[in-house]
């Protein structure tokens, strides 16, 4: 059953067809090849379980602050001011990708908002400036992966309920690894154009005065993660009553700027809802499948299967590691999340794993799938913002990128006080 479903999973995805319908065809199947009872009576039910959940709220008002601030304009306005302050680094502008992609991160908590924010404002600097294209646009997809990584992060609140962890903890652990990878991005650039200055495109030059002046817009995003992040911490809120104090903020902000139009505020909202309705297809979806898989006991015979390897903790984390950089070149990662961390975190808790340890390292996985080929989903974005150019190029670029990530693994393995500091010293 385990291999059949594999191969049906595999086919579906192989033909194209969108993941939240796979999931759900993938559980019909099942329940109609395997199941001596019609599980799909329960379909209604199951959906209205899995999204009765407080804590999934979160998601369509994080997408939606997105939204807002990237159709007000903010976006660029702190693309500028990140670009003259980082311009000076060997790999001039790529800095301002990494770093602008690491502020609106803090304030978007969608890999795929982000990439293709800072994507629409850094793509003309290409040519303009001379930079190599693939390592450019490599840039650009790597720094969107930020966005699930620092909180406010959708994926961090879907483990959260997936596991019953801690958001608030989660978003306290993902705080020093993502800075960290924010780092090891910067870090890649510098190496790669010191191999090869002609990489690193013309020098764009700033006055103190300047860059001190572009400071006023990085106030905005500031202030927003201030609110969200700062509301939890205080004790004011909870992370979904933070998301909408967050959206809440964004607007306020956005009329002082005068940049609060029912345009804005109508392509804004219909962004949100199609993103949200893309997600909660995938969470049902899922949710449907899971259930079918444990009621025909196909979870539980993977889970023995498993446990039966006889593997070590260590090589069962090797394991686990393989496993998502496989999965994660078929998959995308909220499906992949959903579909796998009810199996897979069981296991590795039993282990004596630390499940806020285990959700970052997860996290990170999850994060090199965004920028994998085929279905690296921020591999697409930054394609489709492109007017022209193979999809190789932003491929290639990627690479380094997917070797850093691998080196945070390792970090994480071998310092596991990189995620676990924070969450420890709050209690």
């Amino acid at each position: 059953m385990v291999v059949t479903t594999l191969i049906v999973l595999l086919v579906l995805i192989g033909l194209s067809i969108p993941v939240g319908a796979a999931l759900g065809l993938l559980g019909l199947f099942l329940d109609h090849e395997f199941s001596m009872l019609p599980l799909t009576r329960a379909m209604g039910e199951l959906a209205w379980g899995t999204n009765n959940e407080f804590l999934l709220v979160a998601i369509p008002l994080f997408i939606l602050l997105g939204e807002i601030l990237l159709r007000s304009g903010f976006a660029e306005k702190m693309y500028h001011a990140m670009s003259l302050w980082l311009s000076w680094l060997p790999g001039g502008l790529m800095h301002a990708n990494i770093g602008a992609s690491t502020l609106f991160s803090a304030t978007s908590g969608s890999s795929v908002a982000t990439a293709a924010t800072v994507g629409t404002v850094a793509l003309p600097q290409i040519h303009k400036h001379g930079y190599n294209e693939p390592l450019f646009l490599g840039s650009l997809a790597a720094g969107g992966t930020l966005g699930i990584l620092l909180p406010p992060s959708i994926n961090l609140v879907m483990y959260g309920v997936l596991t019953n962890t801690s958001v608030p903890k989660l978003y306290l652990a993902g705080i020093i690894p993502g800075l960290l990878m924010a780092g090891l991005f910067v870090l890649t650039i510098i190496v790669a154009c010191l191999i090869k200055p002609k990489w690193g495109g013309k020098k764009v030059q700033a006055s103190w005065g300047e860059r001190f002046k572009s400071l006023v817009y990085l106030i905005p995003p500031l202030i927003i993660f201030l609110l969200v992040v700062g509301s939890i911490y205080a004790g004011l809120a909870t992370p979904t009553e933070a998301a909408a104090l967050g959206v809440t903020g964004a607007l306020i902000l956005a009329a002082c700027y005068g940049r609060l139009t029912l345009t804005m505020l109508r392509e804004s909202v219909e962004g949100a809802m199609r993103a949200s309705a893309m997600i909660m297809l995938i969470v049902i979806a899922s949710g449907f499948l899971n259930f079918v898989m444990a009621a025909t006991g196909i979870t539980n015979a993977l889970t023995s299967a498993i446990e039966g390897l006889g593997l070590s903790p260590v090589m069962m984390l090797v394991a686990l590691v393989v496993f998502y950089l496989i999965l994660g070149c078929f998959m995308e990662t909220l499906s992949m999340m959903i579909t796998t961390i009810p199996i897979v975190a069981p296991i590795m808790f039993a282990l004596g794993y630390d499940p806020i340890w285990l959700g970052i390292l997860i996290i990170v996985l999850v994060e090199m799938a965004l920028i994998t080929p085929p279905v690296g989903l921020n591999l697409f974005v930054v394609q489709s913002l492109r007017k022209a150019g193979s999809m190789t190029a932003v491929i290639i670029g990627a690479m380094p990128f997917v070797a850093a990530m691998l080196l945070m693994v390792v970090l994480l393995t071998l310092l596991p006080g990189i995620a676990l500091w924070l969450p420890n010293l709050a209690g």
